[in-house]
């Protein structure tokens, strides 16, 4: 229970009466009231006349006359006239209102809703003579909010020392949340209540290529849940992060409250700004039903349309890769066994091979000819390109170029050859962090890929940013990953990051950027391994903001098949890896396995060939964070649905309900579903797979082992 002091008591008598500006959502279930109290900002959020955010300061501390003291971060007493956070009045209010229907260029439903009422609080500042605005807008579905720098002779050019918006949650909910980081977001979720965060905090986190801890602090997306006879789940996140920072959630664990941390510089700076300009937005989404939560497109709507005047080469892709036999090291990246290279000066064709080099013609093409015969539209190659001998771990600037290939693939022949079959590669682009070299090499590696017809690329960044001192989620790297998309857009190039930020709607203004890793993904099966309740936490968290490139497929799960006695595995059952397509929004779709696994199960495969990898509509059937989430989607333009259930380490029941389909109609579904004796540790590859005619009045019942699924495709019957 929160500490309710005497003093605070008075203080909240003194301030009953203040004039509060109220805004209702358009279907009246929310309410906000944003005041001030002694010329601070505060705000707070109802839904359906109860509490969901208590009184929440609002404001922003800044460095003195843009003056950057080294790696700091407590404001001392002289800076603090130049804060933005108190000494307010308010001037002016506006008020505003839309309800808008969008189509995302790809997205999880054909049409987007966009309802929403705003209010806009303009407080000006007399110590300083300045003026800011917050902007409020209170959808259906919960509150976005940001703050608003209009140009002024006062307020032209400012340093962020941190931004400190609050959410103070009246009770002690469950959490759902992995440890804050300025470089990594590749971590494992914990599940406890927002009062044991501090104490299970330090042994939350793994290692990383790139690690910079902040200490007792989470990242968002945060999911929370108000547990009891009448249940609220709440998800905390941003949107629109934009020439800014990315943000982390301070816990102050005794008063559930959180509060922004932006991610600093080496200087301690959290953002550069020229006004005018904006923050991103704070977004809390709030529901009953978590399956609402899901379904929220909250973050989207709260992006810019885009600007983009051709769209017409973004395109949903299913491919393959050259890729997962390197993760479980079948194979290498590299070509030589050269442990010291330097780009323009060595002789690549004289050194001395490995054996062991992944990207060689003879297995390219054996990697297309399968791709092709199974119906797959693209073919990743990771370790094409010269400089992987040395790549990582030496703060190496000039690391790679992205246009010279080993001596072994030949991307002429590799192209023409994936052509003649109907198969695109697509490019990779590992920088090591080195953003500065990449930015330098982009046109001319973008006209490589415009020049043999590659149309998407795989982006990287392990390793700690260059230049030296930037974090992956720091302003400046945030930057780099949207000019990097727009200069993509430039060579009609779709884009797919990995260790970036994590997207937060920004597909909406920059559809070429259409998936994203930031998150911990299938590869870490082969590293430390993930969590059976992983991937139902990652659809309330990581996915809110846009998809992820999460690579599932993989059918050979225990790796011992391959290094006798490797007790690495992956932790999910066959069937599971199938629901995955569907549970998870991918319109860049791997199937991540090698050719040989999935040859041996040709007839669960077919799975992987049938289903879309967009949509025009989408319901949450079912879902509780950390248990399970069964999902039923309609594929883009045809009347086929496709349906995928999982569940955590628990074995689960679940009975589908096809009552979303047209009534009157029949439709022959395919079940892919676990075996009777199925078990993700004993028995993973059991699977039992049946057909059968269903209407919109049919059920099925589903056992799912555990960590188990079931993947249904629906199609009409002509």
């Amino acid at each position: 229970m929160k500490k309710i002091t005497v003093g605070a008591m008075l203080l909240s008598m003194m301030f009953v009466g203040v004039k509060a500006q109220s805004l209702k959502s358009p279907d009246g279930k929310f309410e906000m009231n944003f005041q001030l109290k002694g010329g601070i900002p505060y705000y707070n959020l109802k839904y359906n006349g109860a509490v969901v955010v208590e009184d929440s300061k609002l404001g922003l501390r800044l460095f003195k006359d843009s003056a950057i003291k080294f790696a700091s971060e407590i404001a001392k007493p002289d800076d603090a006239k130049f804060d933005l956070n108190n000494g307010f009045t308010k001037t002016d209010e506006k008020r505003d209102a839309k309800n808008e229907t969008w189509q995302p260029v790809l997205g999880e439903k054909k049409n987007y809703i966009n309802h929403y009422n705003e209010l806009a609080v303009t407080l000006d500042q007399a110590s300083t003579s300045r003026s800011i605005v917050v902007k409020f807008r209170l959808f259906n579905d919960g509150l976005g909010f940001r703050y608003e720098f209009p140009q002024q002779k006062n307020l032209n050019y400012f340093v962020i020392r941190e931004e400190d918006s609050e959410i103070d949650f009246p009770t002690d909910m469950k959490a759902w949340w992995m440890v804050a980081d300025y470089d990594s977001q590749e971590y494992q979720y914990q599940e406890t209540k927002i009062s044991e965060i501090p104490a299970k905090w330090d042994k939350a986190f793994d290692a990383n290529a790139s690690q910079r801890l902040v200490k007792n602090a989470v990242q968002s997306p945060l999911m929370l849940k108000k547990e009891g006879k009448e249940p609220l789940y709440v998800n905390v996140a941003e949107a629109a992060v934009l020439d800014y920072p990315a943000s982390h959630l301070e816990v102050d664990a005794q008063n559930f409250k959180f509060k922004t941390h932006l991610t600093a510089d080496r200087q301690g700076a959290k953002g550069y700004i020229q006004t005018p300009s904006v923050t991103p937005w704070r977004t809390i989404i709030v529901s009953p039903k978590a399956e609402e939560v899901m379904e929220s497109k909250m973050i989207f709507n709260l992006n810019e349309p885009t600007k983009y005047t051709d769209t017409s080469y973004i395109h949903p892709t299913k491919y393959m890769g050259v890729w997962w036999e390197m993760i479980i090291g079948k194979s290498q990246w590299a070509y030589s066994t050269a442990e010291n290279v330097h780009l323009d000066k060595t002789d690549f064709s004289k050194l001395t091979p490995n054996g062991k080099h992944a990207a060689n013609n003879t297995k390219v093409k054996e990697y297309i000819d399968f791709a092709a015969e199974n119906g797959f539209q693209g073919l990743l190659i990771e370790g094409w390109n010269v400089g992987w001998e040395d790549w990582f771990g030496h703060s190496k600037e000039y690391v790679f170029d992205f246009i010279t290939p080993y001596p072994d693939f030949d991307i002429k022949m590799l192209n023409d050859y994936a052509h003649s079959k109907g198969i695109k590669l697509i490019m990779h682009h590992e920088t090591s962090g080195s953003a500065t070299n990449y930015e330098r090499w982009a046109d001319k590696a973008f006209e490589l890929m415009n020049k043999y017809g590659y149309d998407a690329v795989k982006t990287g960044y392990v390793g700690d940013i260059i230049p030296r001192g930037e974090h992956h989620y720091s302003q400046w790297t945030i930057n780099h990953f949207y000019r990097i998309a727009e200069k993509a857009n430039q060579y009609k190039i779709m884009v797919n990051s990995h260790e970036s930020v994590r997207p937060t709607g920004e597909s909406r203004t920059y559809p070429n950027y259409i998936s994203a890793e930031a998150a911990r993904g299938t590869e870490y099966e082969a590293f430390g391994g993930n969590k059976p309740d992983h991937q139902t936490v990652l659809p309330f968290t990581r996915w809110m903001g846009g998809s992820m490139d999460y690579t599932p497929g993989i059918f050979q799960t225990k790796l011992d098949y391959y290094f006798p006695g490797d007790k690495r595995f992956v932790k999910t059952t066959l069937a599971k890896q199938l629901a995955l397509y569907v549970t998870m929004y991918m319109p860049l779709q791997m199937a991540a396995d090698l050719p040989e696994n999935y040859k041996k199960h040709m007839d669960a495969f077919q799975f992987i060939k049938d289903v879309a990898a967009d949509w025009d509509d989408t319901k949450i059937l079912s879902a509780e964070p950390g248990d399970y989430v069964i999902t039923a989607r309609k594929a883009k333009g045809t009347e086929n649905w496709f349906v995928g259930g999982i569940t955590d380490e628990n074995k689960r029941e679940y009975t589908v309900d096809f009552s979303f389909l047209d009534k009157g109609k029949k439709y022959e579904v395919t079940v892919y579903e676990d075996g009777k004796d199925a078990d993700y540790i004993d028995n993973p590859q059991s699977y039992n797979i049946y057909k059968k005619q269903i209407t919109s009045k049919s059920k099925l019942n589903f056992k799912m082992a555990r960590s188990g699924g079931f993947a249904v495709s629906v199609k009409p019957v002509n």
